[in-house]
């Protein structure tokens, strides 16, 4: 292991031990079938001893990359899903999941061993470990996953179980597989996990994978909290206690607690927001649990009666629940000291579906048997719904990066809920207009829509739809009809577009060729190249190929439906033809204050051996300072060029190794050296002027600084500047490095 990945592997274990924690196995499976007989006291539990056996004696002599017994990983899974609620046969699955697929334990031997539902939950799951990840290939994976979990949610279940162990110890494996991980569990896994409201999994993934692709952020919110933590645990405290006598004097049992901050919430909060990070962590959070939803409403009014409400921020969630089937009641209120505190009441029911979703409230066999629905079947019956849609609507889509990005958007898109004349419930992506409901319904009917009534009103295709409205569409009886481009500017739905563009792609296609043709025909008259010697080239079929389209027609086609301008079709092609022009390695003077003539040797502090009267001036591009490893290279009439030992440059210069020249650091008192360094920050009011000043304080002479800060709240300050003494530096450093929210600061080279 390389001392880099050494010094990222202990810095991680330092800011996130969790990557880095190990299973226990001693004791592990009396304590799953403890916490599985809390849950269930009637069932039978010798099926998760019988899962046990057969998966500890296939999974014999095997190891984790973090070097205990592979044992430990389906049983760590069970336990996850043990604490969730979830029933013994799908526990056993759990304990299985790997063996089909890592031993030579078969399908088939399962299935007779354990029955049909193991079996086809341990399938479901093999299938989605089997397919490779890569840029398109992970697409793919994704769209088996849906497919298989719109058959039984629970392999999902157990899929999301089984990313949390490991996540929980991606600590152990290589930083570059660890990040890929985390951001695909980023995009996809959490996400899933709040569609089915299991936020104590979707909380951790986030925290996770937050932990492994930014860590040094990450220590900077944790390091954030940890200084403020004393101060909000009495504030909170103080609230606490103030709750706990309303909810005495009237005589309503109950728990209040505070709510944990999650620190990837904040840093969502601060990117999306735009809100600083003191604004967020002094939001205080207060949790109320009671009995019933009687007593919700009563803690409510009490609350309101102590503090005042702020406007616009009471929320009930108990008579309109989120999509997810999420109730409880949130309000905002002006606190002790003038502070806001947000508050939280539910029930405990509540607020078990809150923390674990459709998994706390499975009841397979309530569902199968035909017995009568409770919440917890709604609940599941609702995401089954959403479930099947996407795995039918993923079917239609081939290509598989498009497949994604719609996945993406429809996992955090808000729905509306319109019926059709006869009463069928459509679910639809908030904003859609008939034509995406025409589409819902079928192909054909969006093909051939020409107009739509919304509850007995005739109104436009672009009309925005409403939870409620009744939708009927009118079609048009020629055979040849079909969608207008001009929807494609108010659809909302993935399937709506998709098929809209694959009609005008089908349809359109060998009239998009010709007008390619003519439009790059057209510009190359205008330019004056010589159209037919190279239109009879192969120089545009390896533009396309560049370009990574098909085939010639593909590129034509492109152009002609205006998915790529002729213009930077022709530079490719001339490009091509006249051969890519090979860069000049420049050397500029190095600049020193109130002089334009290049430095003697004396000021450069470098000393040529053999030839102390030569020219000497340090490269631009890395910028040396004393200490660094340093070489020399003769340039024709400019003296010596000295460069950092590991300068980008250096590989091209030592293909003339008779112009390479031994040098050595030599500095007096008048050498002055250029420094560059690069501060890195959680943005914030004031963060320049503070580095500025910390810069100032040391004696810096800046000579120039560059400041940027990107969409996710991330300041990247480049500070040039001129220093005599080098050892200065590692101070200077150092002290930009404790101001608030800067969280890495080190020396870069020019280049």
């Amino acid at each position: 292991m390389s001392e880099a990945v050494q010094s990222s592997t202990a810095s991680l274990r330092r800011l996130v031990p969790r990557i880095f924690s190990k299973a226990q196995p001693a004791g592990a499976v009396d304590r799953l079938v403890r916490t599985t007989r809390l849950h269930h006291p009637k069932a039978d539990l010798s099926i998760l001893e019988r899962a046990y056996a057969v998966a500890d004696r296939a999974h014999s002599g095997q190891k984790r990359q973090s070097g205990e017994p592979y044992i430990t990983h389906p049983l760590a899974v069970a336990q996850i899903l043990a604490d969730l609620g979830i029933g013994p046969k799908t526990l056993a699955a759990a304990l299985l999941h790997d063996t089909v697929e890592d031993t030579d334990y078969g399908l088939d031997e399962l299935q007779a061993e354990f029955g049909d539902e193991v079996a086809m939950l341990v399938d479901g799951v093999t299938k989605l470990d089997k397919v490779k990840y890569g840029e398109s290939a992970q697409a793919e994976t994704v769209r088996k996953m849906i497919v298989a979990m719109s058959k039984d949610i629970r392999v999902l279940i157990i899929k999301l179980a089984d990313r949390l162990h490991n996540a929980r110890t991606w600590g152990f494996v290589p930083p570059e597989k660890a990040s890929k991980k985390a951001t695909e569990t980023l995009e996809i896994y959490a996400p899933l996990a709040h569609r089915l409201g299991i936020q104590t999994i979707k909380w951790e993934l986030e925290d996770l994978s937050f932990a492994v692709l930014y860590p040094k952020i990450y220590a900077e919110i944790e390091s954030l909290v940890r200084q403020r933590t004393p101060q909000r645990e009495e504030f909170v405290q103080h609230v606490i206690d103030a709750v706990n006598d309303d909810l005495k004097s009237q005589k309503i049992r109950g728990k209040v607690v505070g709510r944990p901050k999650q620190y990837y919430s904040i840093y969502q909060k601060m990117v999306v927001r735009g809100r600083e990070f003191d604004d967020i962590y002094d939001l205080v959070g207060i949790r109320v649990l009671v009995n019933s939803v009687r007593d919700c409403y009563a803690v409510l009014g009490a609350i309101h009666a102590r503090w005042t409400p702020i406007p616009g921020r009471f929320k009930d969630y108990i008579a309109t629940p989120k999509f997810n089937l999420y109730q409880s009641l949130h309000t905002t209120v002006i606190g002790p000291g003038g502070k806001s505190v947000e508050i939280q009441i539910r029930t405990h029911e509540m607020h078990q579906h809150a923390e674990y979703g459709v998994a706390a409230h499975w009841k397979y066999k309530e569902r199968v048997n035909g017995k009568t629905p409770s919440i917890s079947s709604k609940s599941n019956d609702t995401d089954m719904a959403w479930l099947a849609h996407i795995s039918d609507w993923q079917a239609e889509t081939a290509d598989p990066g498009e497949f994604l990005d719609s996945l993406r958007f429809e996992i955090g898109a808000k729905e509306v809920y319109v019926f059709t004349p006869k009463g069928r419930v459509i679910g639809l992506p908030a904003g859609a207009t008939p034509v995406d409901f025409a589409y819902a319904v079928h192909t054909e009917v969006g093909h051939r829509t020409m107009g739509s009534k919304v509850n007995g009103r005739l109104v436009p295709l672009e009309t925005e739809l409403n939870s409620g409205d009744v939708v009927e569409v009118f079609t048009s009886k020629n055979p040849d009809s079909g969608p207008s481009q001009d929807w494609l500017n108010f659809v909302r739905s993935t399937r709506a577009r998709n098929k809209i563009r694959q009609w005008f792609t089908k349809e359109r296609r060998d009239e998009a060729i010709e007008q390619g043709k003519d439009a790059i025909a057209r510009a190359m008259r205008k330019q004056n190249l010589p159209l037919q010697k190279l239109m009879n080239q192969d120089s545009f079929a390896e533009v396309a190929a560049q370009m990574r389209y098909e085939d010639v027609s593909a590129l034509y086609a492109a152009v002609g439906e205006g998915h790529i301008s002729t213009q930077s079709v022709l530079e490719k092609v001339a490009a091509l033809l006249q051969g890519d022009a090979e860069s000049e390695n420049t050397e500029i003077d190095f600049p020193v204050r109130g002089r334009t003539r290049p430095v003697p040797h004396s000021d450069s502090g470098v000393l040529v051996r053999g030839a102390p009267d030569i020219l000497v001036k340090l490269a631009k591009c890395c910028t040396p300072v004393p200490g660094d490893d340093i070489v020399g290279f003769v340039t024709r009439g400019s003296g010596v060029s000295v460069h950092q030992a590991d300068c980008h440059n250096v590989a091209s210069l030592l293909n003339e190794p008779e112009r390479m020249i031994e040098v050595e650091w030599a500095p007096s008192s008048k050498s002055v050296f250029l420094v560059q360094i690069q501060v890195e920050a959680l943005d914030r009011a004031g963060l320049l002027s503070d580095v500025t000043r910390v810069l100032s304080e040391y004696h810096v002479n800046i000579l120039s600084a560059t400041v940027s800060t990107n969409s996710d709240r991330l300041a990247l300050s480049r500070f040039v500047f001129e220093m005599g003494d080098t050892t200065h530096l590692d101070r200077v450093l150092n002290a930009v490095r404790r101001i608030e929210a800067v969280y890495d600061v080190y020396r870069v080279s020019a280049g």
